[in-house]
């Protein structure tokens, strides 16, 4: 059975004065909690900050991202060396921002999710579609080549510790989300083609998360649908009470 995962995406959100204080309040909202894991991704500088005020509990920590080497001549990047020192224990690699605003390729994307894997931090690899390609109907064949791409060289043994994530791109801080069956359509075949590039029986273990104007009035919904394995929220994140709310999607 594929144990649910709340994802929380801070993007550039937050001072670390107010980063601490939204932790603290998270940890607040979510003492005794026994839902899904729960995640939060702060930003760089807040990542020690959040670090000790989740101490002690089950609330595990996230990065945004982070460079392919563990250390170099690479100004203004930061590595899995540094990250795991802080206490990182997974990182999103290929957001849409970074894809579509930075610029960054599949086969860059490619690089991080192996350094991650190396590093053994976990992956959430995010896959997704502009709205112009959802609209010539070609989600399918972005999706797959952003997953093969991005798997590229990495062994179903391995491949067990990613996680992905389809993000909409059309539905990412725009209001818009996907329909539950929409989501349960994509995922389904996000977790197709992971069949057929890691085997089926990886695959099958292997969490996808929605993700995409996540709120507490629509989680409930996406979770019930048999792939969808967790969400990755945005907005709705910087929030405490809402995103309580939303990891406590089975109470609603």
């Amino acid at each position: 059975m594929r144990l649910p995962l709340i994802a929380g995406n801070w993007k550039m959100h937050g001072t670390i004065r107010e980063s601490v204080d939204l932790a603290k309040a998270l940890r607040t909202a979510l003492e005794n909690f026994e839902g899904p894991e729960v995640l939060v991704a702060p930003p760089y500088l807040a990542l020690a900050g959040t670090r000790r005020v989740f101490e002690g509990t089950k609330i595990k920590l996230g990065a945004q991202d982070m460079h392919w080497e563990p250390k170099g001549a690479f100004t203004g990047e930061v590595s899995s060396t540094m990250l795991k020192d802080v206490g990182v224990t997974h990182v999103i690699i290929g957001h849409s921002e970074r894809r579509h605003i930075i610029g960054e390729s599949n086969d860059l994307i490619n690089k991080k999710v192996r350094a991650a894997i190396a590093a053994a931090l976990t992956p959430i690899l995010c896959v997704g579609e502009l709205l112009e390609e959802r609209n010539m109907k070609v989600t399918k064949e972005v999706v797959e080549r952003q997953t093969t791409k991005a798997l590229e060289g990495v062994s179903p043994a391995d491949a067990s510790s990613v996680v992905m994530a389809y993000e909409p791109v059309w539905a990412i801080g725009t209001g818009l989300t996907a329909t539950p069956f929409v989501a349960q359509e994509t995922h389904h075949f996000i977790r197709n083609v992971l069949s057929r590039v890691v085997g089926a029986g990886v695959a099958e273990n292997m969490r996808i998360l929605y993700g995409g104007s996540v709120k507490a009035d629509n989680a409930k919904e996406l979770m019930g649908q048999p792939d969808v394995d967790g969400l990755l929220v945005g907005g709705a994140s910087l929030d405490a009470a809402a995103f309580n709310k939303i990891a406590r999607y089975k109470e609603s």
